[in-house]
This record gives structure tokens, C-alpha cells and sequence, in this order.
């Protein structure tokens, strides 16, 4: 059985990871994947009551992470319905590139904490669209928006989905992660940032003529509305968590529902075309349901190979055979460049209890670290690089050449900082 299990993960993996050259969507291979590993697990235990209970005990923890990152989704597409993110983007004005680096690299690094770092990376990048003409400029900003979008949303437990899943795992804490992680992930922009505005330095900004929104215009009292309350939503959620110690869906869900009333009534007088646009239903088609059904295929499939203790035996392995915790979280991230993040992180969790490795221990906080900033280095590691690798359709190779050294040099500079504040703290 182990073997079999081994062996049917291993190619699931293989094709999720060769997506794009296979021309086959990840999802299907992480569904295909998880229900055979499941098939062959019950199969093989001979005991279908046992293997009912352990699917319902993973299909829980998979469903709590599918809800929040639905609501999550849902309220941001809302937002974006309402041009809700030109509050902040419209006031990014200057003329230095230089100076419009650091500030899209600050902007982009803290609206990911909030939002999530797919999110933010559409929208900068479909911003730098319409504030910069040359290309050549515009995919260097598109290079530090990934790893800006990757840094900001390490350090928060609802700014990247890896976080998302040790925070409700009970892996991290709300407090302990943002103190813990957000210097390090700081250093990760900072270098990398300060590298490439200073080859940008003495250029003006060479501004896109006549750009305007085709999107249909929200009035600025609806705009503003749905900006502040979405964000406050999300930002609310932790919160929510540490006063009522519920799971974190409950908190996105309601937030949800308060944001739908409100849009309902603040439309309420329009004419129903005119108010389609807005609607909650609306955001609801919006959202990338592909990667939420990606998320359900791959956690079930990496919780057969936790019930058949073949993850176990691969942290026992590792432990002996790297022997240092530090070293063997540093090179999980560094292979999240090459593989997704998610699995990675969800065979983690796997391979270590709780019991082992209490909440906001090192290998969390680092985990949470490496897992959510290693996938810059190469444009497909991560969400934010594939997607800002779609709207620019940046090719492999020159973000290889020119962005992958500088997403390296942060990510180790980073780690240096974690390492070394972890140490002095303790």
C-alpha cells in the first residue's frame, strides 16, 4: 500500500507541477490524485468505518480553509467591483521611477498583508498598465510586485494561503506571526527593492495617455463604502478568532453576509442592470473557484498519505538524515519556487504534531516564512508570479536573468534575520 500511495502522489504532484508543458489544469491532477490515494487507502485498510471517520476528520479541516478563502475572495472581488482599490492607487504620484518603486513596493507589501498576495498582484500590475508606458519598466515593477505581494503576506495570517492554513491549523497565532515574521519579510523587500530602484535611479516615469476605467463607475460615497468596510472585515477577523476562539470562517462568513446587506441596501433604488454589476452574486462568479477546487483536491490528498503515516516517517527521515530544523524549512522554501507552496506547506503539517512542535515554535514561524516568500524566485513558484506572468506575459527566462537573483538574495537576507531574531529572542 505504501508504495502504491507513494508512487500515485508523487506523479499527482509531478503534474501539477509540469501544468503549463502538460497543458492539463492543476486542479483535475489534484482531484484525480486524492481520489485515488483514497481509493487505494480504503482498499487496503479493509476497515470503511475507520477510513469514513479519517476522510470526515480531514474534509473538516479542508472545508474551514475552502470557506474563508471563498469569503475572502468574494469580499475582495466586491471591492474591486466598486473601484474600491483607486483609493489607494490613485494617490501614487510621482515622477521619479525610482521613487515609484519604493512606493509601489511599500504599497504592494502592505496591502498584501490584508488582502492576499494574488489579489494585490493583479491589482498593482494592472495598475503599472496604466501609469507606465515602456514595457521594459513595467516588468521589472511587475518582478518586485511578486516578491512584494510574497513578503506581505508571510508575516500576516490572512495575507498568503500557506499562512492562512498553519494559522488554522493552530499552527501560528495572530500576534506571535506578525511579530515574529514581519522583520524578516521587510528585509526580503528591502533588498531586492533597493537593488532595482537604484539601477532605475535619475529616470522620469513615462506616463500612458489618455488611460481611463471601463469598469462601471461606483460613486465615490460607494466606493469609499465598500474600500473601508471590506478591508475592515478582513482585517476584523483575527479579532474575531481571539475574542470568541471560533474558527476564522465563521468570522469571513459573517463578514460576508454584513458586507451583502450593506451592498443590497445601498443599490436597493437602482435599476436592475445598472445594479448587477455590484452584487454580491455577482463577485460570487468571480472568483477563481479552479484554485479553490485545487485547494480541496491536494489537502485531501496530502491527508491520506497523514493517515497512512507516510509523512511521519518522512520527518523522522529528514530529521536524521539533514538533521537541522533550520536547514531542512530553508530548502522546503526554496523548493516552493519550483513546486507549489500549498502541498508543501500541507505536508508539513503533516509531518509534524502539534504535540512535537507547539503553536508560533520555530519551525512554524519559519515555515511560515520560507513557504510564503521562497516561491519568488522562480515566476512560477507562487500565485502572485503566475498571475502577474498572465497579464504581462512575462517569459520564464528574463525573470530568471533579472528578477530570480534579487528574489534569492532577499529570501536569504530574510532568512539570516529570522534566524538571527529567533536566537537573541530565545
Amino acid at each position: 500500500m505504501i508504495t502504491w500511495l507513494v508512487i500515485v502522489f508523487v506523479l499527482a504532484y509531478a503534474a501539477i507541477a509540469l501544468e503549463h508543458p502538460l497543458k492539463v489544469n492543476k486542479s483535475a491532477s489534484a482531484l484525480v490524485g486524492a481520489g485515488l490515494l483514497w481509493t487505494i487507502y480504503a482498499v487496503s485498510m479493509g476497515d470503511p468505518h475507520a477510513v469514513s471517520e479519517q476522510l470526515g476528520e480531514s474534509l473538516m479541516g479542508t472545508a474551514q480553509i475552502v470557506f474563508f478563502l471563498m469569503g475572502a475572495m468574494t469580499i475582495v472581488e466586491v471591492v474591486d467591483a466598486h473601484n474600491g482599490f483607486e483609493v489607494i492607487t490613485s494617490r501614487i504620484k510621482t515622477t521619479k521611477l525610482s521613487t515609484l518603486m519604493w512606493m509601489v513596493g511599500f504599497v504592494t507589501f502592505f496591502l498584501s498583508s490584508i488582502l492576499d498576495n494574488l489579489t494585490t498582484t493583479i491589482v498593482m500590475v494592472s495598475l503599472m498598465k496604466k501609469l507606465l508606458n515602456q514595457r521594459s519598466d513595467r516588468l521589472f515593477f511587475a518582478g518586485i510586485i511578486i516578491i512584494a505581494a510574497n513578503a506581505g503576506g508571510a508575516w500576516s495570517p490572512i495575507g498568503d494561503v500557506t499562512t492562512t492554513m498553519l494559522w488554522i491549523g493552530g499552527q501560528i497565532t495572530t500576534m506571535a506571526i506578525m511579530k515574529g515574521v514581519f522583520l524578516p519579510s521587510m528585509v526580503n523587500l528591502l533588498v531586492p527593492l533597493a537593488v532595482t530602484a537604484f539601477l532605475l535611479r535619475g529616470r522620469e516615469v513615462e506616463g500612458v495617455a489618455g488611460s481611463a476605467s471601463s469598469k462601471t463607475q461606483a460613486t465615490d460615497f460607494e466606493k469609499n463604502l465598500m474600500f473601508f468596510m471590506g478591508l475592515g472585515i478582513l482585517v476584523a477577523v483575527p479579532a474575531f478568532k481571539t475574542v470568541t476562539h471560533l474558527p476564522p470562517f465563521l468570522g469571513i462568513l459573517f463578514g460576508l453576509g454584513l458586507l451583502w446587506l450593506v451592498g443590497d441596501l445601498v443599490h436597493k433604488n437602482k435599476e436592475d442592470d445598472a445594479k448587477e454589476h455590484f452584487t454580491l452574486v455577482h463577485a460570487l462568479t468571480k472568483i477563481d473557484m479552479g484554485s479553490i477546487v485545487f485547494f480541496i483536491g491536494i489537502l485531501l490528498a496530502v491527508a491520506s498519505l497523514e493517515h497512512s503515516h507516510i509523512l511521519t516517517s518522512v520527518a523522522k527521515w529528514l530529521d536524521q538524515t539533514v538533521g537541522r530544523q533550520d536547514v531542512i524549512v530553508t530548502i522546503i522554501g526554496m523548493v516552493s519556487a519550483i513546486v507549489d507552496n500549498v502541498p508543501l506547506v500541507a505536508a508539513s503539517m503533516g509531518m509534524y504534531s502539534l504535540t512535537e512542535f507547539p503553536a508560533d515554535s520555530f519551525l512554524w514561524e519559519y515555515m511560515a516564512y520560507c513557504a510564503g516568500t521562497g516561491g519568488s524566485i522562480l515566476i512560477i513558484g507562487s500565485a502572485a508570479g503566475v498571475a502577474a506572468m498572465g497579464l504581462e506575459k512575462i517569459d520564464f527566462i528574463w525573470y530568471l536573468k533579472k528578477i530570480s537573483w534579487l528574489a534569492a538574495l532577499g529570501y536569504f537576507a530574510g532568512a539570516a534575520v529570522y534566524v538571527l531574531e529567533f536566537q537573541m529572542s530565545h
